[in-house]
């Protein structure tokens, strides 16, 4: 790859006042440890794991009842932590509560900023707690919601942690079926809902939904619709958000469970199955939002976090642990792009934001559209800027600091739903280069592996973590012989996590991610991650989206399709096609040169915002869409449609 070149370099006030530099100095004084730079700190995280979780602990003062017995027992997947303790994650939250800042901040499409105070936030916890109580809801019970991303959801989510329940949530933007395919499998006592929503500008009614969910889950005791009314037949209780009593006077009560204990229930994509229940515990979750949050966010108390998400992306839990850190979390319910790409922009002066995250894909979509913040906005406050989501070019990221903000702290990293947290990301002792994400995460043992399992640096190689992390998933819901959990990371090097994605680790220590390892495209043992050619493509003006596979045929021949979906008032013409073809042979190889260039409608994406290059793939290999294809999962499903008619006529 070519070399990346420096955007931006840290002040020496900003390293002195890092929560990072704090850590190092409280590990000199009271471990006695002394480290010559981040990458020997890393590397005692990752190699004196018991000491290195241990000063978590103790750093952030961990509240809990018991004694640690050891800090990590077993192997992968099957490993437990700080066994013998108790801890609750909202009482963690609640210990934050502070009169001089709000905890959350609020706009939509349709609303004005809102406030909520502490005051407001502990009221609403305390009486869901009470209505818990009288519906019978226990420790362990699970609690669905179908919400956007609005202050309520995060109440219930507080509420349930708080009584040692078990959180799951999707978007209303989740297609009925999808939501029944990842509630079904956990049975839910109780259902959060709204029947209706609004997004790009038009509201939808979701009664109907709500009604399929109440019928499809014979687990309900209850359901709590944020609504003013209900339409609902049920002979289920229906209760009414605005009915829940509320006292001025009662603060939450929290219930100490395991460490080890579920604290919520995220899910993989879904996108060629039944999606994966992925349970994550109450200590992994806590210490993990910790030490993320406060070392490679450096997120501070009174600061101002946002993550553009919805309820259904694992990043709205994770901007939660902003809550941890005493910060205030800033939510947005809506389009980023209604009414166009500045809204979100807009908001961030609006609030007064101080950490700005969003995904590579809005990035990218400011960059194609020429918008350019700068010009009429200040952001006076904002001092980073997190990506993520997808793998974010270097062209992304000399956008924003040409133009959002030039002396802004860009941190994008790298994880996924399997840890709640990112394994990559940012470090705010260290400069950041086009491309190229920072940092491994402190106690995160990430490598990238040749075929043989051997680690390696300079090259492209398989991420894999190799020592265990509190943040990994407890087990999948309904898997007691881990059997589904086994198949999804330890198949290819037993007993290392195979995370699934190309990547290389500089000489700087940095990381560079090129796309999924099972959509890689390997022509005449050049092998490249899509991530490159999706580079190269974006550089065509007249083309809005791409997707490109690569489908292997007998005698070691192959066929590469790349489908484009134009830019309004063009057309694919012979003369674009060679544009694209010279653009991808002079970046990358002549190899990777597409056999063929097909225009589209639409890229069939998931919910979550990343192209299903898989589905696709086994589609045109002539496997039954039925079986490859989980409709629900995707943000677009009717793209698909053109992949199957064009297999029906043009077989590989």
């Amino acid at each position: 790859m070519e070399s990346s070149h420096l955007l931006w370099t840290p002040s020496e006030k900003m390293k002195k006042d890092a929560n990072l530099r704090h850590y190092i100095d409280w590990l000199r004084e009271r471990k006695q440890l002394t480290f010559s730079d981040y990458q020997a700190l890393w590397n005692w995280s990752v190699t004196d794991i018991n000491s290195f979780w241990k000063s978590i602990w103790e750093y952030f003062d961990i509240l809990h009842d018991g004694e640690i017995s050891q800090i990590y027992s077993g192997e992968m997947p099957a490993v437990k932590w700080f066994e013998g303790t108790k801890l609750n994650y909202a009482e963690h939250i609640f210990r934050k509560a502070n009169d001089t800042h709000p905890a959350i901040l609020f706009k939509s499409e349709s609303t004005a900023l809102r406030e909520v105070s502490w005051k407001e936030l502990s009221m609403s916890v305390s009486a869901l707690q009470a209505l818990f109580k009288a519906e019978g809801i226990q420790q362990g019970d699970t609690i669905a919601a179908y919400l956007p991303c609005i202050p309520e959801a995060s109440m219930a989510l507080l509420a349930t942690t708080s009584i040692g329940a078990v959180w799951s949530s999707c978007s209303p933007d989740f297609g009925t079926n999808a939501v029944i395919d990842r509630f079904n499998q956990i049975e839910p006592k109780v259902l959060f809902a709204v029947d209706q929503y609004t997004y790009n500008g038009k509201s939808f009614d979701k009664t109907s939904v709500v009604q399929d969910l109440i019928n499809a889950l014979p687990s309900l005791k209850c359901i709590i619709l944020v609504s003013d009314q209900s339409k609902l037949v049920s002979t289920k209780q229906v209760i009414l958000w605005k009915d829940i009593q509320r006292n001025d006077n009662a603060a939450p009560e929290f219930t100490r469970v395991s460490f080890n204990h579920p604290i919520w229930i995220l899910y993989s994509s879904g996108t060629t199955g039944l999606p994966k229940a992925i349970t994550h515990s109450h200590g992994g979750i806590l210490l993990e939002q910790l030490k993320y949050g406060s070392f490679h966010n450096d997120f501070k108390p009174g600061e101002r976090c946002f993550w553009y998400t919805t309820t259904g992306w694992m990043m709205w839990n994770y901007i939660h642990g902003s809550l941890l850190t005493g910060g205030t979390m800033v939510l947005y319910d809506g389009s980023p792009g209604y009414p166009d790409l500045s809204v979100l922009w807009e908001y961030a002066e609006q609030s007064e934001i101080h950490h700005f995250g969003t995904s590579a894909a809005f990035i990218l979509a400011n960059l194609k559209e020429g918008i350019t913040p700068s010009k009429k906005l200040q952001l006076a406050n904002l001092r980073s800027i997190g990506s993520t989501g997808s793998t974010l070019p270097p062209e992304g990221f000399e956008w924003i600091y040409q133009h959002v903000k030039q002396d802004i702290w860009l941190a994008s990293m790298s994880g996924g739903t399997d840890v709640c947290s990112a394994f990559v990301g940012g470090n705010p002792l260290w400069p950041v280069y086009a491309g190229e994400i920072q940092c491994r995460a402190l106690g995160c043992k990430l490598e990238a592996f040749d075929d043989d399992g051997k680690s390696i640096t300079n090259s492209v190689g398989e991420m894999v973590i190799s020592k265990p992390m509190p943040s990994m998933p407890v087990f999948f819901w309904n898997d007691p012989t881990f059997e589904r959990y086994k198949e999804s990371y330890f198949e290819m090097f037993p007993g290392v996590w195979r995370h699934g994605d190309w990547i290389e680790i500089t000489s700087r220590q940095g990381v560079i991610i090129y796309g999924r390892s099972d959509a890689t495209l390997n022509r005449g043992g050049v092998r490249i991650g899509t991530s490159e050619i999706y580079r190269a493509v974006d550089k065509v003006e007249e083309v809005k989206d791409s997707l490109i596979i690569c489908i292997e045929k007998e005698k070691g021949e192959f066929w590469m399709p790349l489908f484009v979906v134009m830019k309004a008032d063009h057309t694919l013409t012979d003369d674009i096609k060679k544009k694209i073809n010279t653009v991808i042979k002079n970046e990358y190889s002549p190899r990777h040169v597409p056999d063929e260039v097909v225009a589209v409608e639409d890229i069939p994406y998931t919910i979550s915002g990343k192209k299903t290059e898989t589905p696709v793939k086994k589609i045109l290999m002539g496997k039954d869409p039925k079986t490859v294809v989980n409709f629900g999962s995707l943000r677009n499903p009717k793209s698909i449609d053109h992949f199957i008619t064009l297999f029906k006529h043009k077989r590989p």
